[in-house]
Formats: structure tokens, sequence, C-alpha cells
């Protein structure tokens, strides 16, 4: 059974941090020189109250006239450190972009790559969208919270402690004060934490399910158009849009009260220290240069406070991300490629063979039961059945992008879970029946089947020159001569430029240049025009020549043309031969193709 990708936020926010620093290491490179430099700007900032402390009590409160020397010597010590304190901070700054920017771009590449490595149907339990959003706008989460909060919460927590020390230095009753003051901020902190994270945590699975609504219907504009469902279209993407927008205002209702908590602390803070500071001048237990350093140092303590709560719940969205990412790095991949210890596979005249084989979709039945089978090398192979009979699940088990349950699919004698994934993609290669095109031309689509070692990619010269050739090879250099701009006429997205039979004629040039040893094609059944059924006839037939192929053959003309034909029905392998055999022979064989027949004429 393929596993699904978790969406159930089971990492604490601790764990979670752990595990998205072990997969971004580069986020935490050099933090000890960060950190220092982080301090010192933090130590020049409690600079200015000192200053102004001693310039009131030993400059200006002193005995006799004030002593401007010593005031103007003691403005230009603070202005030297808190020059000192911006550079430190500017690199700090400098510093923890680099850092989270190459420690986030790792992650992004790792779950990208590991996305590509889960199998079609682990992908298959979560909407593309959605499924994109956890690579992208997830990760962005990250990288906002890394590069504002990151700064912000260390440069804080360093100033709270920094002032602490100095607060404590010049009184130690006022800064009992200020502590006590936040002491309910510190008690109910974490339980508001807590559900601010749950919060977030929904709003990210909103965003995610937004996002792939509003993909899924970009993509299928065409059908919702065709079939006059636009409203409810529109109605569905309304509700995506609305069910976020509730999430995210339930989530920054829990940090406006967090928010508006401290900002309440903050004010009765500097009220306390000014009422308790006169009470403690007039008992001789502080001066007036302290009492106004004593404000000002309480305003750089409660100013942090009040920072870092409001950082620790962008924390919560940020790890509600971290996690959605996390998910899907340690979802297992169900087809794991055997490499580097994986065999080589030799090119050649593919052989495969089916030993016991059994497989069932994750939740349901079993699809294919027991199969043995041969597929001789060179021989063109015709798979038909009924629909749902299992011969798309049979095309999909040899070119391994699903793994039997039970049984093997061996390649010349080698399971294919034992062949290195590199050298399977070279022997085999799959031609679906929705040839999938990206952006660009047609040129720069079939060249995406040229094979080439790592480094050796040839120029744009010679990837074109293979492309000509290997039209020229499939007989399709008239049909596009003849368009707009020849092999350089753009396909539009997914190929919508192009008709269905074109868009096959560019997958059949591709799987060509590829070069492959075992072509698995799954036949198409779009209408299209009878120059195009031609040439797509012909190109087949260049294509397959002389290579081993597997069909799943939707026309029967297909299983009269091929070697050997594979009838499956409900699972099983019921009748195998050739065509002549299998028509002369009673069985479904004779039954589908009379009814063929019958229908043709």
């Amino acid at each position: 059974m393929s596993a699904s990708i978790r969406d159930d936020g089971g990492l604490g926010v601790f764990a979670t941090l752990r595990r998205g620093v072990a997969l971004s290491p580069q986020l935490v490179q050099g933090a000890w020189l960060t950190l220092t430099l982080a301090t010192v700007a933090a130590l020049g900032k409690v600079v200015v109250p000192l200053v102004v402390q001693q310039a009131i009590d030993t400059g200006v409160s002193g005995t006799g006239d004030p002593d401007v020397n010593r005031v103007a010597v003691l403005a230009a010590i603070g202005t030297g450190v808190l020059v000192l304190s911006g550079l430190c901070s500017a690199l700090v700054n400098v510093r923890l972009f680099r850092s989270s920017e190459g420690g986030l771009a790792h992650l992004r590449v790792k779950a990208f790559r590991h996305v590509h490595d889960l199998a079609v149907l682990t992908q298959n339990t979560e909407r593309r969208g959605a499924l994109v959003s956890r690579v992208t706008s997830d990760v962005d989460t990250i990288s906002l919270f890394v590069q504002w909060g990151g700064i912000m919460l260390l440069v804080s927590v360093l100033q709270i402690a920094v002032s602490t020390v100095v607060m404590a230095t010049l009184s130690w009753q006022l800064t009992i004060v200020v502590w006590l003051c936040f002491v309910p901020v510190a008690l109910l902190s974490r339980p508001a934490q807590k559900r601010v994270s749950e919060r977030y945590t929904v709003v990210r699975e909103k965003v995610g399910a937004m996002l792939g609504a509003i993909s899924e219907s970009v993509v299928g504009a065409e059908t919702i158009r065709a079939y006059g469902v636009a409203p409810r279209t529109q109605r569905r993407i309304d509700a995506a849009i609305d069910a976020t927008r509730r999430a995210m205002v339930r989530a920054q209702v829990w940090v406006a009260v967090a928010f508006s908590s401290g900002v309440l602390v903050a004010n009765g803070v500097l009220a306390a220290v000014v009422a308790v500071g006169v009470v403690l001048g007039t008992w001789g237990e502080i001066t007036a240069g302290q009492l106004v350093a004593m404000i000002f140092l309480a305003q750089m303590f409660a100013g942090p406070v009040q920072m870092a709560t409001e950082i620790l719940n962008e924390l919560q969205n940020a790890v509600a991300g971290w996690r959605r990412v996390i998910d899907v790095i340690d979802t297992p991949v169900e087809v794991v490629d055997p490499a580097p210890d994986g065999v080589d596979s030799p090119r050649g005249a593919a052989h495969v063979a089916l030993r016991d084989v059994s497989f069932a979709y994750p939740g349901g039945p079993l699809v294919l039961r027991d199969v043995n089978l041969e597929l001789p090398a060179g021989k063109r192979v015709a798979v038909v059945g009924a629909t749902g009979s299992g011969k798309t699940t049979m095309a999909k088990l040899v070119c391994r992008l699903v793994d039997p349950a039970q049984g093997a699919v061996l390649l010349d004698g080698v399971d294919l879970r034992e062949i290195n994934g590199e050298s399977l993609r070279r022997r085999v290669v799959l031609v679906p029946q929705e040839g999938f095109l990206f952006e660009g031309s047609i040129a720069d689509n079939v060249a995406y089947g040229l094979r080439y070692a790592p480094g050796e990619e040839p120029s744009a010269d010679e990837a074109r020159e293979a492309v000509v050739a290997v039209c020229a090879e499939l007989g399709l250099t008239d049909w596009y001569a003849g368009l707009p701009r020849g092999l350089d006429t753009p396909v539009g997205q997914r190929g919508e430029s192009l008709s269905a039979g074109e868009r096959q004629l560019v997958a059949i040039a591709r799987a060509h240049l590829a070069g492959a040893d075992l072509l698995v094609l799954d036949e198409a059944t779009s209408a299209v025009d009878p120059a195009t059924e031609v040439r797509i006839a012909q190109a087949l037939e260049q294509l397959t020549h002389g290579r081993s192929t597997l069909t799943i053959a939707h026309r029967l003309s297909t299983a009269e043309a091929a070697d050997l034909v594979v009838v499956v029905d409900a699972g099983e392998v019921v009748q195998v031969g050739p065509h002549r055999e299998l028509v002369a022979a009673e069985g479904i064989y004779a039954r589908l193709y009379e009814a063929w027949v019958a229908q043709t004429r």
C-alpha cells in the first residue's frame, strides 16, 4: 500500500525547529560569530541610558556648575558606541539573510527532489496545487520569519538579558518591579502560543486547499467553459478563499490579544517604575540620573518583550509551514532507487517477465493477481481487456512507476527493484495516452528525449540536429514544415496550442529520440483527423520497429498488428497468443474481436 503525505502537525514547536535546522544546516553556519555581533549590538543599545545617568549625576547634578566637558566626552563615547552597535547590527542582518537564504534554498531543493522521488500514487493523495504550496508558499512563510522574526527575536532576547543586568546594577528593587510586571505575560504565554500554533496550522492547510482549488480551475478552464459550470466553480473557489480568510482572522485574533496584552503590560511597567522610583528617590535609594536611566532601560526591556511576543506568534505560522514541508520530506519513498548499489542493466533487446505478480491500489482490492507472463525480446506485445481489467496497472509495473505487492517484474532476468534507476530509465520509456508537453517549442519538447551523462550536455546545435534527424526518421518533416514556425512553433501550456494528434506526434518523436530498448505505449483514443491518424500510425510503426514494445491497446487493429496478444480480465491473464490463434479459439478475445468487427462495418 502506498504511503500518503501526512498533514497532522505531529511535531511540537521545538522538535520542528530542531528537525528544520537538521534539514537546513546552513541556517546555523557561523552562528557563534553572528551571536557575538548581536551581543555587541545589544550592549551598544544600553549605552544611551548609562550616558544619560552619568551626565545627570556627574555632569549636571554634581556640586558646582555643570561640567560641560564631561557631558561632551560622555556624548562622544555614546555616539561612538552607537555607531559600532549599528555596524554590528547591520552585519548580523547580512549574515542572517545569507544563512537563511542558503538554508531555505537547500530546503526547497530537498523538498522538490523528494516530491519527484515519491511514487505517483503517493503524489496523488494530495491535489497538485496543495502539494506545490508545500514547497513554495510554506517555505516562503519560513523565509519571512527567519529573515525578519529570527533577527528580531535574537536581538530582543539579548536586549532583555543586557537590560536586566544593567538595571540590576542601578537598582535591584526596580529590576524586581519590572520583572514582576511581566510574570502574568510569561504565565499566559505558553497556552496562548499553543492556541496560536493550532490556528496557524489550520491556516497553512486552508492556504494549500485554496491554491489547489485555484490551480485546478485554471488547468480545467476549457472544461469549465464547455460545461457551463463557471458559477459552480466560482462558488467552490469562493468557499476555499473564504475558509482561508476565516482561518487567518481566527489566528490573527489570538495574535491581537497577545500583542495588546504586551502593550498594556509595557505601559504598566513604565508607570510602576516611575511610581516606585520616586518613592525610592525620597528614601535616598536612587539618584535622579539612575531613575531616568531606569525609565530608559524599562522601555528597552518592555519593547523587546512586546516584540518577542509578536515574533513568537509569527513563529507559530512559520512552524506550521515548516511542519508541512517536513511532512513531505519524511513521507517514505515507495519506489526506491537502489543506486549507487543497483545493477547497471546492459543495453540490448529487452526481455520482460512477470512472476506471480499481484497488485492493489491503496485501500482497494487486488487489481492484478498471480500474473505470470513472458514478453519476448524484440516483439510487439498488445495488452487488451475491458476497462478496469488491469491493463494500465501492468504497464505501470513494467515501467516501475509502482512495485508489485507480491511477486516480481524482471528485465532480462533481473528484478526491476535491483536495477539502477538511471539505467532503467535509459532502457524503458513510457509513452502515455496524453503525452505531457512543457512550455516551449516543439523542438524543445522533442529534445527532452535526449540522454546524456552528467556534464556532457550537448550544445544547442547538436540537440537541434538530433531533433531534425529523429523527425526525419519518423516521417514528420513535412508535418512540422507546414506549421507557422516549424520546429520552433510554441506548444503553449501543456501543449494546448497543438491538437491532440499533434501532441501525440511530439511525444512519439521524444520517445524515439530517447532510444529505449523497451517502449510501453498507452494507445491514445483521442479523435484525430484521418491525415494525422495516418501520420501517427506511420510514426508508431517506425518507433516500434525492432524494439520490444508493450502496448495497452484500446483498438483491436493494434492487436491485429502485434506479434503477441495478452488478454486481461478482472486482474488475471486469461489468454496469450498471436492474433490469429486467439480469434480462432473460443474465448474472450474472439468475442471482443467479433464485436469490434461488427462495429467497423
